[in-house]
């Protein structure tokens, strides 16, 4: 649809999660309504994906550095592997890698995020994830969490996630696991589980997850992408396998949102983390949350306004 065909208003009080367009059919988008996530098949090219395969490698063996780009790494295995994908789980902020950042621009994508944000949209969050093998020394696992504990802006129903596996992703290699509906609930507290010397830094998970709530695993092809609410709640699983699971992800909203305040809330003691890591990257004595998120912001459609 074009920007002028999806309302900026959910339809009559039915839809509170996605906006009227001409693109979702009336079962996907009830799907999304009830469930938090719709998965789109083959949406991603394969030669497109086989293009961020090359530059992740590239960044690996730094080849190329991209200036603001967090590259997270197993250093227990450096030794072993030295500068090369075996040992990087996760390449984070690439939005100044213009190879990586197509992703966030591919009209096939931005058409199914504009029935969620609006026609406003900004790219606010972009990862590549590399999932490693797991072991007894370190695990890749995410705990179940909701990423809008991240996120210092709102509303929540405005903002979107599309995720793209780049190979097979399975329960045998960690595949996306969710719990449907939990998109419906209020942002819980978030921390990091106790899993002595195992835990990734800023892995936080939900401090008092309930098991009762059915989880269902996302079994997804390589080009399949899932679009998930904020809310939802989600993780990884453990990478059984000896082969590394690749996605790519970047997280979208309306340039419409607004920016808030989490002193004193529970988002608190992850701004005061993320400030601190931040501070120690650049050298800087100080540095706001909100100034770390216009750094990484980018619009890629319609018009840039709050955010």
């Amino acid at each position: 649809p074009t920007s002028a065909q999806v309302s900026l208003v959910p339809h009559s009080g039915r839809y509170c999660y996605t906006l009227d367009n001409d693109l979702l059919s009336t079962e996907q988008r009830q799907f999304y309504e009830d469930n938090g996530y719709l998965l789109i098949k083959n949406l991603v090219s394969d030669e497109d994906i086989e293009r961020f395969r090359r530059e992740f490698t590239r960044i690996c063996k730094r080849e190329v550095k991209p200036p603001g780009v967090m590259i997270m790494k197993d250093e227990s295995l450096r030794s072993e592997f030295g500068q090369s994908e075996k040992v990087v789980n996760k390449v984070q902020d690439f939005q100044e890698d213009e190879e990586l950042f197509r992703y966030c621009t591919l009209p096939e994508v931005l058409k199914y995020v504009e029935c969620f944000t609006g026609p406003n949209i900004m790219a606010m969050h972009t990862m590549l994830i590399n999932k490693l093998p797991d072991s007894d020394k370190q695990t890749f696992l995410h705990p179940m969490h909701q990423d809008l504990h991240y996120f210092p802006f709102r509303p929540a129903s405005r903002i979107v996630c599309a995720w793209t596996a780049m190979e097979r992703a399975h329960q045998d290699n960690g595949c996306l696991v969710v719990q449907p509906g939990t998109h419906k609930t209020t942002l819980k507290p978030h921390g990091y589980p106790e899993w002595e010397g195992k835990t990734n830094k800023l892995f936080h998970g939900l401090l008092d997850e309930d098991e009762k709530i059915p989880k269902v695993h996302l079994v997804m092809e390589k080009g399949d992408t899932v679009f998930f609410h904020p809310l939802l709640i989600h993780g990884s699983g453990i990478n059984r396998t000896s082969g590394f699971r690749k996605s790519i992800s970047c997280h979208f909203a309306s340039s419409e949102c607004h920016y808030i305040d989490v002193k004193n809330t529970i988002q608190e003691h992850l701004e005061k983390e993320l400030q601190e890591m931040l501070c120690k990257k650049y050298d800087a004595t100080s540095v706001e949350l909100k100034d770390i998120w216009n750094f990484r912001a980018r619009l890629v459609r319609g018009e840039r306004i709050n955010l």
